[in-house]
């Protein structure tokens, strides 16, 4: 097993070097409060002092520290030509003869005990430990200020060592409460999300660093480590400084568990003081001196605390905690190879051949256009209506119903219906309802479908616009890598529906304008209705009575016999025809024509039954007193008709206005039907399909030359920079799926 942590140090360095942190690998992370001894802990690890020291709050950036075993015979990670390249980074010129010089003199990492190497320096190797603390200072200075300010970005070091043991460790900032210097006010949160933010890593090992000289039940790392570790399973709790405890007091209960229980243990161990650390004390030094110290003080346990059984607990808590994440990392590596290799496929390759791609781009816009008016679109939307359904939905449902809920009388009345009869007679009072007036009624009605007729073009219009933006997820991936080509192809399309606007907008005019150009009476449909209306014509008869005064009044002319009358009826019913259809009879005598002139004029009777042997009579023909009896009022009496609507219409107008609204109905629902069905037909010839047969030769027209070839497939900045993250990180995780898949069954136990 000791194999698997250098696996893990080998995926963290590949990861690091694209920056993701997508996966989250087994690592210790070490949490403490601030001047509890964390440094202290991880450079007693190590066997050297190379971190950065100090008063107050010293580690401010997270530092990813990987230690790792490479013993002299190691010939994995030592190279003398590693080490003459870095030896001679400042020279200008190459010299074989000096490189030959360094490899024999020179001591290179072939020889060395220790090395360390920091990701963001790339390859260059540090012997030295001072340059290591100052190189770590310098990197946390830079990103986080020199004045006590805290940065999120990881500080990524390697040390090589023939004295450590394989681990990963984070030395997270410690935890404090007030901020100094030019730290924010909300630091003490910062810090807790950044802590919590890597204990969470359900793969993480907490390290829970205590002094010993405070109380263990107020100790913040063990509170933190519980609310992400609440079974314990990952916590492993540190005590340092117990060699300054109070006198007559020791940390007996502590280290076994009796204060705090820690299912992977509790380690004691004692750091150099500052004064140690001042007089440069060595850290083999203070490891004989704490070995001293706990045989002494804490003799039954000794063997269970100290640096070296801390360094082992941590290499075996890895190894068994690498082992088990394992088979996940795998799988999660696999998954994210398969999501990544998708995202790279989406944002298409590097354009060779622009003219050859632009050809591609336009013919593959034309099909998933077409595509999605038909519903043969790969990728069919499921959230809401678009393309050909929504062109549908517009047929069928919006202009459908609007026809529907036009009602063929709307903004008709018996007083409108009654003024178009008597304006369509003339001064001639009439034996008949003249066709004329139906027409014009008729056409008035006809005229309001119209309207939704041109406003379903609009729709449609419309979404054939709208489809630019839903045409497939494939072609929208395209336009937005080359945002200049997509603003063109909308703009040609754009330009190619509204070419073709003017001319389904006139065909739909042309198609009311059909129907207002000739009323067809002798229609199939309306011609049954027309049949039923002529059964009315006999109800005439009975709106006169036989016993009325008019007809028992005595009157100079002579009185026809019921024999004439019908058979004159009759002759006029045959010599009508089918026009007949649309009149109606309004006499069925010739004795009482006086009656419907009167009803016609304003509906008042003659009382004197002897109008024609008055006195009066030549008083009408020039004597002065024929200016009494002529009307006070013009003869314009427009503005009279709406004092008509209060009146009682009489039997005659009743049935007049009757039968010319159940024509109007007839005939309107046959031309509402004849519009619900044409209108459609014509969009869809005139501007759905000639879209969808023009399109692509469009496109090609305006946009297939070579000279704008180069400047429509400039690709946009953000897309290619994120095809280069995704490549990136796809070759970091295939070489990560290498590097476990190297990893035999052997290696696990």
């Amino acid at each position: 097993m000791e194999a698997l942590i250098p696996v893990i140090n080998k995926l963290q360095d590949v990861f690091n070097t694209v920056g993701a942190d997508a996966i989250q690998l087994p690592q210790i992370i070490v949490l403490g409060t601030q001047s509890s001894g964390k440094s202290s802990v991880i450079e007693s690890l190590v066997g050297r002092s190379f971190l950065p020291r100090g008063p107050g709050i010293v580690t401010r950036r997270p530092l990813v520290l990987q230690l790792v075993y490479s013993p002299k015979d190691s010939k994995e990670h030592r190279s003398a030509e590693e080490v003459l390249r870095h030896q001679n980074t400042e020279a200008t010129t190459w010299n074989p003869i000096t490189q030959l010089s360094h490899s024999i003199f020179s001591k290179g990492t072939i020889n060395l005990e220790e090395w360390g190497k920091f990701l963001h320096t790339k390859d260059k190797v540090y012997t030295d430990f001072e340059a290591i603390r100052q190189e770590i200072e310098r990197e946390t200075d830079r990103m986080a200020g020199s004045n006590k300010g805290i940065c999120p970005e990881p500080i990524s070091l390697k040390i090589y060592s023939t004295t450590v043991v394989n681990l990963t460790l984070v030395d997270l900032p410690g935890i404090t409460k007030i901020p100094i210097g030019d730290q924010p006010e909300d630091i003490e949160n910062q810090i807790r999300n950044l802590i919590i933010k890597y204990i969470s890593n359900p793969n993480s090992i907490i390290l829970a660093v205590t002094a010993a000289n405070t109380d263990m039940a107020t100790s913040e790392a063990i509170k933190m480590a519980k609310e992400v570790d609440t079974d314990g399973r990952r916590t492993l709790a540190v005590v340092t400084k117990l060699d300054l405890m109070d006198a007559g007091t020791d940390a007996i209960d502590i280290l076994c568990g009796r204060v705090i229980p820690v299912k992977l243990g509790i380690i004691g161990v004692v750091n150099r003081s500052q004064q140690d650390i001042i007089d440069k004390k060595t850290i083999s030094d203070a490891l004989k001196d704490e070995a001293t110290y706990l045989q002494r003080k804490y003799p039954t346990i000794a063997t269970r605390n100290g640096t070296p059984y801390l360094a082992k607990t941590l290499n075996r808590l890895l190894m068994h905690h690498i082992r088990d994440c394992l088979p996940e990392l795998k799988v999660r590596v696999n998954v994210m190879i398969s999501q990544f290799q998708s995202l790279l496929n989406s944002y298409g390759d590097d354009v060779s051949d622009k003219s050859q791609t632009l050809l591609q781009i336009i013919t593959k816009f034309a099909s998933a256009y077409c595509s999605t008016i038909e519903g043969t679109a790969r990728n069919i939307e499921t959230t809401e209506l678009c393309g050909g359904a929504r062109i549908c939905y517009i047929f069928h449902e919006t202009f459908g119903r609007t026809l529907d809920s036009i009602h063929p009388l709307v903004g008709l009345t018996r007083m409108d219906i009654l003024t178009a009869i008597r304006n369509a007679t003339g001064p001639r009072p009439a034996l008949f309802v003249p066709e004329v007036s139906f027409e014009l009624l008729v056409k008035r009605q006809i005229r309001r479908l119209e309207d939704p007729s041109l406003r379903c073009v609009e729709l449609v219009h419309e979404e054939m616009q709208r489809i630019v933006q839903h045409c497939g997820t494939e072609v929208q991936q395209e336009m937005l890598r080359f945002p200049r080509l997509h603003q063109r192809i909308v703009d040609v399309v754009t330009q190619l529906l509204r070419t073709r606007l003017p001319a389904t907008n006139s065909m739909v005019e042309n198609l009311v304008a059909i129907e207002l150009a000739y009323i067809n009476t002798k229609h199939p449909d309306f011609h049954r209705e027309a049949a039923l209306v002529s059964g009315l014509l006999k109800s005439t008869d009975g709106l006169i009575d036989e016993n009325s005064p008019i007809f028992r009044q005595k009157t100079p002319r002579a009185t026809p016999s019921p024999g004439t009358v019908g058979a004159f009826y009759n002759l006029f019913l045959q010599q009508m025809g089918e026009r007949g259809s649309t009149l109606v009879f309004l006499a069925n005598v010739v004795d009482s024509y006086n009656q419907h002139v009167a009803a016609i004029t304003d509906g008042h009777e003659n009382k004197s039954p002897n109008n024609s042997d008055s006195p009066a009579t030549p008083q009408m023909n020039g004597t002065p007193e024929n200016k009494v009896l002529t009307p006070q009022k013009p003869v314009n009496l427009l503005p009279e008709v709406p004092s008509q609507t209060s009146r009682k219409l009489s039997d005659r107008e009743q049935h007049d206005c009757d039968v010319i609204e159940r024509l109007i109905k007839s005939y309107f629902y046959i031309v509402r039907k004849s519009i619900q069905d044409s209108v459609p037909k014509a969009v869809m010839h005139f501007l759905v399909n000639y879209v969808k047969d023009n399109l692509q030769s469009e496109l090609v027209t305006h946009l297939y030359k070579s000279d704008q070839a180069e400047s429509l497939l400039n690709e946009s900045e953000h897309i290619a920079q994120r095809r280069k993250e995704a490549a990136d990180m796809l070759k970091a995780l295939q070489r990560a799926g290498q590097i476990i898949s190297e990893i035999r069954e052997t290696h696990m136990w």
